[in-house]
């Protein structure tokens, strides 16, 4: 078995797509829940990206500890592709759990154009800091030094190095990588003392081929789309469905400034909610509120939306779920009930199906916020609409 240590859980979602891409079983987990099938792939959600580094550093060292007693063969570190979160001081905490010398650290995702050159991270071409993920209001990354977007090191040394480099005696190595071939030439490095971690192309390229797992495709019954990202990608979502006819809830405009939302409130939007889906196929529930720069309040908004879709799920027969962003996903899973998820299918790079293992909840497709929905899932709207007219 393989173990994955992801620090929110598209992440993890993310890892597991891959894993059943090279033919292997995988699991989702939330943190503090101990496996409890034959999988070939277990992957931890410790939800800690926003935590502070202590926290997250004792959270990613239990997860690790975790996957040991259960037997994994090695252990992956899964972090943000654009360095986001408490990425040094959680590798630190593994790289100490497993004894290891250092980590090997490539977050790029060339395929989706996340690239990092002459030890700068660029984003299709642009620097990252050029980009809309400078304003981001918890991970603002406001320097392309990829050196400068991560928290220095308490224990090892960071450095940026090419994929035929030697190895420093310790440290973490964070690989330079402007293709695919440069992904493939860093996983040739693996070796037993350090860590692999990073995106989740690095992790592909040390999979070895297996054969395909069948993938659900489609799901039948109601659609519902919780969208907690302020993102580009989610309001272009967001305002061509509008247009295509699906209804579109969002939050009171009130809760931008006072940020009450009390049960009856939370009640009555979600039986608009409801009403909806007993006549639509889709209805999307989104923040809609102008993008907060106050960490506490966004969180704060995202924690009622994810009360009003749980009351929701608990109304009305809803097929599946779509969530996107990590803290959105995770927060109406643990609402839910939901702490281990089987992957049923990758809808695209980073959109996975999920099933709740136990039965009797919806499937779950999540993404990251950043990420778009892909054109086949869009068009389902219009499908629908072809079959009725």
């Amino acid at each position: 078995m393989i173990g994955v240590i992801a620090d929110d859980l598209t992440g993890a979602a993310e890892i597991g797509a891959v894993g059943l891409r090279h033919g292997l079983r995988a699991e989702v987990i939330l943190a503090d829940t101990p496996p409890g099938s034959d999988a070939d792939l277990i992957c931890v959600d410790t939800d800690s990206r926003s935590c502070n580094p202590t926290e997250a550093a004792q959270r990613v060292s239990n997860a690790a500890l975790l996957l040991q007693n259960c037997g994994a063969e090695w252990i992956y570190k899964k972090t943000d592709s654009l360095l986001r979160g408490n990425v040094t001081p959680e590798i630190e905490a593994v790289v100490k759990q497993l004894g290891l010398s250092g980590a090997l650290l490539v977050p790029a995702n060339p395929s989706l154009g996340r690239t990092v050159v002459n030890g700068q991270y660029f984003v299709c071409g642009q620097l990252i800091h050029q980009t809309e993920f400078a304003q981001d209001p918890k991970h603002p990354r406001s320097s392309p030094n990829v050196l400068e977007l991560l928290d220095k090191s308490s224990a090892l040394p960071l450095s940026v190095g090419k994929s035929g480099e030697p190895f420093p005696e310790c440290g973490i190595v964070i690989g330079e990588v402007a293709s695919a071939e440069d992904v493939r030439a860093w996983a040739t490095r693996r070796n037993e003392r350090w860590l692999m971690a990073g995106g989740a192309e690095f992790f592909g390229a040390l999979l070895k081929p297996a054969a395909r797992i069948p993938q659900s495709r489609n799901a039948p019954g109601k659609e519902l789309f919780v969208c907690g990202s302020a993102s580009e990608a989610t309001r272009k979502f967001v305002a061509g469905q509008a247009q295509h006819g699906v209804p579109v809830f969002s939050l009171p405009d009130k809760l931008a400034a006072v940020g009450d939302f009390d049960a009856t409130e939370v009640e009555a939007l979600a039986a608009r909610v409801v009403s909806a889906l007993q006549v639509e196929p889709r209805v999307i529930l989104h923040v809609g509120l102008p993008q907060v720069k106050d960490v506490s309040l966004a969180e704060i908004l995202a924690r009622h939306l994810v009360r009003v879709a749980a009351e929701v799920l608990r109304l009305a027969p809803v097929g599946q779920v779509f969530t996107e962003g990590g803290a959105t996903a995770v927060g109406l899973a643990r609402e839910m009930g939901w702490q281990r998820l089987a992957v049923k299918s990758e809808l695209a790079p980073g959109v996975v199906m999920l099933s709740v293992i136990g039965g009797g909840a919806p499937l779950l497709t999540i993404k990251p916020g950043s990420y778009a929905w892909p054109e086949s899932l869009i068009a389902r709207r219009s499908d629908y609409e072809a079959s009725n007219t």
